[in-house]
């Protein structure tokens, strides 16, 4: 339970860190978001009022414990673009973001498992070589380009989806998923390949440890030894991999959104920087920067499940 707690402390001062520097590199990086508003042919009146009533005449340290006061109430701020609650404006963006990211996150691990534990245990095999050498190319290709690929063969060749036809989840969820598949398998291919050959490396260092040659000694069968023992400790390096990948496939899932055309947070993030919507801005980054530490949190808890020596 101790462990739990120092976890969570640590987590929420973590976000805290976040949000300060978030709302403090904002507030000082060059540019005014009332004469992006205005345009440069406005009147230094005209600019001071509307720096007035979006609050940007008061000191930054009064506006920022204003901001984290409305985060706690569940309130963001109203962005200086669409002259709306952010709250309102994200809320779907980030189910998207978040969907598109998760489907990316379970297809690495349902497709990577199989193919890492088939290399460890047939290694040198003829599928091993192939495996690894498809393992090296794809490692290779970033994943915007995964998804122009995927558009051209699926989207355009096969017709096996429209591309640019995305379905909101409040309309169909059925089919909302169906159109995200493609663009978390673009995310998750990277991904896939890398923790395929670090399952397979690690089993492999792992088999050769002397714990394995005990368990054998004692008449342990072969498939028992790995699925109990160097398998389970083969999985720690790779729990830890797709904690600090989360963030990665993150990023990844916000530029493959304007490959694919999904209205997720990828694309009002990047008007609402060159708009110096700040507002828009410091909500993404934090709600993003939520989801990574809770996956590391979430990943701190599973090793208990497989190293009980965490608790030490």
């Amino acid at each position: 339970m101790k462990y739990i707690l120092k976890k969570i402390s640590t987590l929420i001062v973590t976000l805290l860190i976040v949000s300060a520097l978030v709302f403090f590199a904002f507030s000082f990086i060059p540019g005014n978001p009332a004469i992006t508003k205005l345009g440069t042919q406005a009147t230094p009146e005209a600019i001071e009022n509307l720096m007035h009533e979006m609050g940007l005449d008061r000191p930054v340290v009064t506006r920022y414990f204003e901001w984290i006061g409305g985060i706690l109430h569940g309130d963001f701020g109203t962005s200086y673009s669409y002259n709306q609650s952010v709250t309102s404006l994200l809320k779907e963006k980030i189910v998207i973001t978040m969907l598109l990211s998760v489907m990316a996150i379970i297809l690495t691990v349902l497709i990577s498992f199989p193919l890492g534990i088939y290399a460890a245990r047939k290694s040198d095999s003829k599928l091993d070589v192939i495996i690894t050498s498809v393992n090296q190319f794809i490692m290779s290709v970033p994943s915007f380009f995964s998804g122009i690929i995927i558009t051209l063969i699926f989207g355009v060749a096969l017709k096996v989806f429209s591309p640019g036809g995305f379905v909101s989840y409040k309309q169909s969820f059925i089919r909302c998923i169906g159109y995200l598949f493609f663009p978390s398998i673009s995310i998750a291919l990277p991904k896939i390949a890398m923790v395929v050959k670090l399952l397979r490396d690690t089993a492999l260092k792992e088999a050769d440890k002397d714990y394995v040659r005990t368990a054998y000694s004692r008449g342990n069968r072969t498939r028992a030894v790995f699925y109990k023992h160097v398998l389970k400790n083969a999985c720690i390096p790779v729990i830890t991999f797709l904690g600090m990948a989360f963030a990665d496939i993150i990023a990844g899932s916000l530029i493959v959104e304007q490959v694919f055309s999904v209205p997720g947070l990828g694309r009002i993030l990047l008007t609402s920087i060159s708009g110096r919507d700040y507002p828009v801005v410091e909500a993404i980054i934090l709600l993003l920067s939520v989801f990574v530490v809770v996956s590391n949190l979430i990943v701190d808890l599973l090793y208990k499940k497989f190293d009980p020596r965490i608790h030490v």
